[in-house]
């Protein structure tokens, strides 16, 4: 099965049309949602929201008004466990993922036909120190697929309109693409990071999917098989981050992100004075890569085989794990770069550059 969706990869990766200028152009920030204060896709996030309390709570309800109210076309699914955790004893903790999706109309009576390009990220934050907010972890990576999911809503609709209108309606990787947002409870360890203590939300639904079988003559066996690429964004809101490329089998994804910012700083089209590319490693071959390994919530789909982009900092932020990862302390410019980089990134996947905007109209997509 790894062979086959690596293949497939392959061949997605042959396919893939570069945006052009005119496109990176008219690609938004999301500007003041990311407001601290008062932004609507952030600020509400900026609380504590540890698993199974008020606060948690509040930030839930953000995302399912969010999309209900804004982005009707996309479903909202909950994907719900307990467990215990060393701090709690014998309480049952909840833990709560929200499944967010946009997929092809034709594909929503069939089960197993959509391949996602998902997007993750964990919404929970730590229980101690009391008061945590993880404002880079990872309450701005979450803001930042808010303002994807709305930047490509439209554009998804054009796209699924104009292969209806040409006769195809699916039946291929290309014309069955869609995207999933997970956004992930429970990563946090209550105690200390070991296998049992974090990442609870990862682990039980990724077993879930991987029991879950699509009906017979599916393109997909199981939802994990349906993911053709896992994005994890975590810990990213401060100055000058610089991730490494973690992966071999998708280094020639983590190669494209690269080229996006690169084009972008070229066009002048960012905001952070960076001092080095977030994305250092975008000239490398694959097989000069290190071996930076970081744990996080895709190692329960990694180990079911699922390919894995992982947009994390190393070394972390200073702000890590401690008090001062709040609002504010996360550099608005980078916040608002990595907004415009991630929704490119989704833009070319998705093979939008046949709704290419004209040159000089100042369309905003």
């Amino acid at each position: 099965m790894l062979l086959i969706r690596l293949l497939s990869l392959a061949s997605s990766a042959l396919a893939y049309q570069k945006l052009s200028d005119d496109w990176l152009k008219n690609v938004t920030s999301g500007g003041d949602d990311f407001d601290v204060h008062n932004g609507a896709l952030l600020a509400p996030l900026l609380i504590t929201r540890v698993p199974g309390t008020p606060g948690q709570t509040k930030v839930q309800q953000h995302f399912v008004n969010y999309f209900s109210t804004q982005l009707p076309s996309w479903t909202v699914e909950w994907q719900n466990s307990t467990d215990k955790t060393p701090k709690t004893g014998d309480r049952d903790i909840p833990f709560q993922n929200l499944i967010i999706r946009r997929e092809p109309p034709w594909t929503r009576t069939r089960p197993g036909q959509a391949n996602y390009l998902t997007f993750a990220a964990h919404y929970d934050s730590k229980l101690e120190p009391k008061g945590f907010i993880g404002a880079t972890d990872s309450a701005a990576p979450c803001a930042m697929l808010m303002h994807l999911a709305r930047s490509i809503d439209r554009r998804l609709t054009e796209r699924y309109d104009k292969l209806n209108s040409n006769g195809e309606p699916g039946g291929t990787m290309s014309s069955d693409m869609g995207v999933q947002i997970l956004l992930l409870d429970g990563e946090e360890a209550f105690d200390r990071w070991t296998a049992t203590d974090s990442v609870y939300g990862s682990r039980s639904l990724s077993q879930e999917w991987e029991n879950t079988f699509n009906p017979a003559m599916s393109s997909y066996k199981t939802p994990l098989d349906q993911i053709s690429i896992f994005v994890l964004l975590d810990l990213l809101g401060s100055a000058n981050p610089s991730i490494p490329s973690y992966f071999r089998t998708t280094h020639w994804a983590y190669k494209n992100m690269a080229t996006i910012e690169s084009r972008m700083r070229g066009l002048g089209l960012l905001e952070s004075d960076s001092e080095g590319p977030f994305l250092p490693d975008g000239e490398i071959d694959a097989k000069e890569l290190g071996t930076t390994y970081i744990g996080d919530d895709h190692e329960p789909f990694m180990h079911k085989g699922v390919p894995i982009l992982h947009m994390i900092p190393a070394p972390f932020p200073m702000v890590w794990h401690t008090m001062d990862d709040d609002g504010d302390h996360l550099h608005m410019p980078t916040v608002r770069d990595w907004s415009k980089i991630v929704t490119a990134f989704a833009m070319e996947w998705l093979d939008l550059m046949e709704l290419e905007p004209s040159s000089g109209q100042g369309r905003r997509i």
